[in-house]
């Protein structure tokens, strides 16, 4: 079971007890704390959460191989805690717990023109760790006053940036018993909500697959550059040999040049850069925790000598959805596409469905989600992950019945743009198309309302959908020549048309949900709209 309520939570926020310069880059915080166990363990739970990304340790063991914990929600309304059964890890004696924290999307880089820190300035670790003993009784071990922390080998990292490792700085034996951290600091203990604290919503992310490069190349600017043969998102693991204090840079694009050459202008602002300082002393094994990247070619800097392919290994990361459908036919090109199709879907659904993961944006774009959702689908099983963002949609849609942007709303750049905000119905929709489970219609029920009464309020009495501003036709054909307009549509017809597909698909909904005094009125108004629609337009 999960913690059902407030109450239940009896551990407090902890965090620094220093203050950071909220501008430059900062470490990690490393936390840990000793507790000995005098009998055997029946069972034990670890709930654990934090504002950023947190990877928690037990007795020198990794707890849980989900990453990106604990995952992307708007998190001034919803928090996301995971529970791990970590009864095989205790044992009796001293025991050692301890969790590590990177800025993630609370801290970090976010949305664009090097906005940092959008929910908070500090990291925080709530923990509590159940423990039921063979005599019947139980202890619980928390995050309070009794823990220490201090900055470790993780230099900085971010998720748009990268991340920079300083090997010389590893504390061994840190994350178990017996290890001497009198220089830790104490830690400071907070007050911070615990009211939007949630269970898991959605599919864990994981490293779901490796990759080994297919070609080493040297470009014509002199570059060390690898293939990895597939456009993919996460990150490397290098092995590397060198002496102590030797930085290896390792750097990620999506392309090269027309000249053959590295290539990152497509990235704006972020860095997409990993950083290695080696300890010396023989073979190195590397890779991040908290970033990553979109990327299919890696340059690495810094080496003494040309890497070999077995050097580099891809970590492809993603929800972890399951497969369900596939399509092959007689055309290479076709097949092809398909493939892109399904790696675009596994590269940008990260908890939350992106438009891009790989340059300075990486956002849950509202219009990108609805129209790909069909698709989705069809390719994986995404009952679970729409559950999850449905949810997010309609913890940041506005009062009024605007639907931001992008969820979770890290723009504050306003909303209610047609087919964008529509979102809030057609994901939602296609969702219980997909798999017949009328539960998310039932949840998001008020949400799809709100959106369809908003537009009604800008329709007016004629029932038509004109002079707001939307982002329109986003990707259509146009051209700069004067005597042709391109194809781009009119928007006040597409924000009627979406006006007219939304008040219908409600109309549906409301039947399907028993709500059929809803689904009288909702019919009718769509009814209205395509009238006025035809007479406008047509």
């Amino acid at each position: 079971m999960g913690l059902l309520a407030e109450s239940e939570w009896a551990a407090d926020w902890i965090e620094i007890g220093w203050e950071d310069d909220p501008k430059a880059f900062k470490p990690c915080p490393f936390f840990r704390r000793t507790f000995t166990l005098d009998q055997p363990v029946t069972s034990a739970r670890l709930y654990i959460t934090a504002h950023g990304l947190y990877e928690a340790w037990l007795n020198g063991q990794r707890v849980g191989d989900q990453v990106f914990t604990p995952g992307y929600t708007p998190y001034d309304k919803l928090l996301q805690y995971q529970v791990y059964d970590v009864t095989a890890l205790l044992h009796q004696g001293e025991n050692a717990l301890g969790a590590i924290l990177g800025d993630g999307w609370y801290r970090g880089n976010i949305g664009w023109s090097s906005k940092n820190g959008y929910y908070g300035s500090k990291m925080a670790l709530l923990v509590q760790l159940k423990i039921d003993y063979v005599d019947g009784t139980s202890e619980t071990i928390v995050s309070d006053k009794n823990w220490k922390v201090t900055n470790g080998p993780i230099l900085a990292s971010d998720i748009y940036n990268g991340e920079t490792y300083d090997a010389r700085l590893e504390m061994d034996g840190w994350k178990s018993s017996g290890f001497s951290d009198g220089a830790w600091k104490p830690v400071a203990i907070m007050e911070h909500t615990k009211d939007v604290l949630i269970a898991p919503q959605g599919d864990p992310i994981k490293a779901i697959q490796e990759i080994t490069p297919i070609k080493l190349i040297t470009t014509p600017m002199g570059e060390t550059v690898l293939d990895m043969g597939q456009n993919m998102v996460g990150w490397v693991r290098l092995k590397v040999n060198g002496n102590k204090g030797d930085k290896v840079i390792i750097q990620f694009a999506e392309v090269l040049d027309k000249e053959g050459n590295f290539y990152t202008a497509n990235l704006r602002s972020a860095k997409c850069t990993d950083t290695y300082i080696l300890k010396g002393g023989g073979e190195e094994t590397y890779e991040p925790r908290f970033t990553f990247h979109g990327f299919r070619f890696v340059k690495l800097e810094g080496l003494k000598q040309q890497p070999s392919l077995d050097q580099v290994i891809g970590v492809v990361i993603h929800s972890e959805m399951t497969p369900t459908g596939n399509f092959t036919c007689s055309n290479p090109l076709i097949n092809q596409l398909q493939h892109n199709i399904q790696w675009g879907q596994k590269g940008n659904f990260l908890d939350v469905p992106t438009d891009c993961p790989q340059r300075d944006e990486r956002l849950g774009w509202t219009g990108d989600a609805q129209v790909f959702s069909p698709t989705a689908a069809f390719n994986f099983d995404v009952a679970a992950f729409y559950t999850k963002w449905t949810k997010d949609i309609t913890a940041d849609q506005l009062d009024n019945g605007i639907v931001p942007h992008v969820i979770p709303d890290v723009l504050k750049g306003g909303g209610g743009s047609t087919a964008w905000a529509d979102a809030a119905l057609v994901v939602p929709w296609s969702t219980y198309l997909a798999y017949g489970d009328k539960r998310i219609l039932e949840v998001q029920y008020s949400s799809m309302k709100k959106w369809v009464d908003y537009m009604t309020s800008r329709a007016g009495d004629d029932f038509l959908w004109t002079g707001d501003t939307h982002y329109g036709d986003w990707l259509a054909f146009a051209t700069t020549r004067s005597d042709y307009p391109g194809a781009t549509t009119e928007k006040d017809l597409i924000a009627t048309a979406y006006y007219k597909y939304s008040s219908g698909l409600l109309a549906k909904v409301a039947e399907i949900i028993g709500n059929n005094a809803d689904a009288a009125k909702y019919s009718e108004l769509a009814e209205n709209i395509k009238k006025a629609f035809q007479k406008e337009f047509v």
